[in-house]
């Protein structure tokens, strides 16, 4: 990928990622780019947590961003590319739910997808307590904790769905933030201090990571699922 490292690498990136699910949001049977005007809200409501707590981290630099694979532009800290993420991801994800719910049963039974999201609330709350001394290992696992507590309280129509998206997500997911943490480059384009996570890594992805995701995708479903029950 040596061709492709450069100042430009991380928007290259996000511009491959975005790149199917924007050409296929005209498609017929999906008619994704009708659900755009509830998702982009979505999305900014993620980002009002997301972004803050992002420029925190960075500015703490419990994580930083290799100069040699981004423009230099920064808005509050964060490179613009980091801006990007958080609408290309999200975006992304939901197109992938879009079109499981599509092919797929969108309303799976619930109850068992209720009893996983509580006891993966536990797991994390365990695990945030045993790990409070690494910061980010603490805000996200608690964080994420909290957010699948409160979700198996509710139990969704859509929590069957919620999590059949995350699983296939974790696809691209592990490509993408494997060029993002150096899995398949040179040089990661996001360090991490070792001081602020487990050190369990997945390819070359902090395991933290995957549920920073969860998170994400979770917020951003929830309110989407929501306007989308009230249209």
């Amino acid at each position: 990928m040596g061709f492709l490292e450069n100042h430009f690498f991380y928007f290259i990136l996000m511009l491959l990622t975005i790149a199917y699910p924007l050409a296929q949001s005209f498609e017929r049977r999906i008619y994704y780019y009708n659900k755009w005007r509830l998702l982009f809200p979505s999305i900014l409501l993620m980002m009002l947590l997301f972004i803050p707590w992002d420029i925190c981290f960075t500015h703490w630099s419990i994580w930083n961003f290799n100069s040699d694979y981004i423009c230099g532009i920064k808005v509050f800290l964060l490179p613009i590319e980091e801006w990007i993420f958080f609408i290309v991801v999200p975006f992304s994800c939901v197109f992938i739910h879009e079109v499981l719910n599509y092919f797929f049963n969108k309303n799976l039974e619930s109850s068992s997808y209720s009893k996983i999201s509580f006891f993966l609330a536990i797991i994390l709350a365990l695990l945030s307590v045993l790990y409070s001394d690494k910061l980010y290992t603490l805000v996200c696992f608690s964080f994420t904790s909290l957010s699948l507590f409160i979700l198996s309280l509710y139990n969704p129509v859509w929590i069957g769905s919620f999590f059949r998206t995350f699983l296939v997500s974790l696809i691209p997911f592990l490509l993408v933030n494997g060029f993002l943490t150096g899995s398949f480059t040179e040089q990661p384009i996001v360090r991490y201090s070792s001081n602020h996570i487990i050190g369990f890594r997945i390819i070359n992805i902090p395991v933290e990571d995957s549920m920073y995701c969860l998170l994400m995708l979770l917020i951003v479903i929830a309110i989407y699922e929501k306007k989308l029950n009230q249209n």
